[in-house]
């Protein structure tokens, strides 16, 4: 529960990554999704450090209680964030784990800096290994969906994240699994990312190509997503992913949407253990 301050900076302010840090045994980093903060893995957090894991849950920059720079929101800097959360305090033998966007910084950062602190790797409902339809990637998504995304942010981001935090959830379809006060929370949660980190995150997430990171993986790794996801299908992610990842396993989540920690945390928690446990 503190801060730890990044090797970058912008004019002269510093650049800190809020973090908080629970139980003991061999660490568990767990990354964020869009736009979301750490508070997204509430259940899980609970859930692994009763299993006798190490924690920790860090705010990505520009989201929950980072500071909010103008500036940084590519992947090779977000990585180099992460590299200085795990260096600072000291982390080795890592089970890194990305949740949707945050899948994408587990990726750059064993592409630019290799597994030696890393024991396996688990990207949920992620954002690999490349959203963007182009020639070399066919059967992906249309540039003008991202373009769309950014057009409502920059309108009206208040309402753009109401009808987002109902479409990260399938709620037309699973309102028996999440209640509208949850929805509400996320959007509080939401609300507290800076407008620009928002915008620059929906370029980052939505035009990295992560293919050659995930072709570095040397570790075990667990590809997890919900079988209908609407807002990274997995048929334009993970199943392309564990197609490049060697060995890579597969849980596919039945009805599960984007964000299964809070439909589905049980299924999704389960998944994690039986993963961590049998390799």
């Amino acid at each position: 529960m503190g801060y730890i301050k990044t090797n970058s900076k912008e004019n002269s302010n510093s650049i800190d990554l809020y973090y908080e840090d629970y139980g003991s045994g061999q660490p568990i980093v767990l990354i964020h999704g869009w736009p979301l903060s750490h508070r997204m893995w509430d259940t899980q957090i609970e859930t692994l450090v009763n299993a006798g894991f190490r924690v920790i849950v860090y705010d990505r920059r520009g989201f929950g209680q980072s500071s909010k720079p103008f500036s940084g929101y590519d992947y090779n800097t977000l990585a180099c964030d992460l590299k200085d959360l795990i260096v600072q305090l000291k982390l080795k033998n890592i089970i890194l784990v990305g949740f949707s966007m945050g899948g994408g910084e587990v990726a750059r950062y064993i592409g630019r800096y290799g597994s030696e602190a890393v024991d396996k790797a688990i990207l949920i409902s992620a954002v690999t290994p490349f959203l963007k339809e182009t020639k070399d990637n066919p059967d992906a998504v249309d540039v003008s969906v991202f373009e769309s995304m950014k057009k409502g942010i920059e309108k009206d981001r208040a309402g753009f994240f109401q009808d987002f935090g109902k479409n990260f959830v399938n709620f037309e379809k699973l309102q028996d699994k999440i209640s509208e006060a949850q929805i509400q929370l996320n959007w509080n949660i939401a609300m507290q990312a800076s407008r620009k980190a928002t915008l620059d995150c929906v370029d980052a997430f939505g035009m990295t190509d992560f293919r050659d990171d995930l072709k570095a993986f040397d570790v075990p790794t667990l590809i997890i997503h919900g079988d209908n996801d609407e807002i990274v299908p997995f048929e334009v992610s993970g199943k392309k992913a564990q197609g490049i990842i060697k060995d890579a396993k597969l849980s596919l989540i039945e009805n599960g949407p984007h964000g299964l920690s809070f439909t589905h945390s049980k299924e999704l928690n389960e998944s994690i253990l039986n993963f961590i446990k049998k390799t």
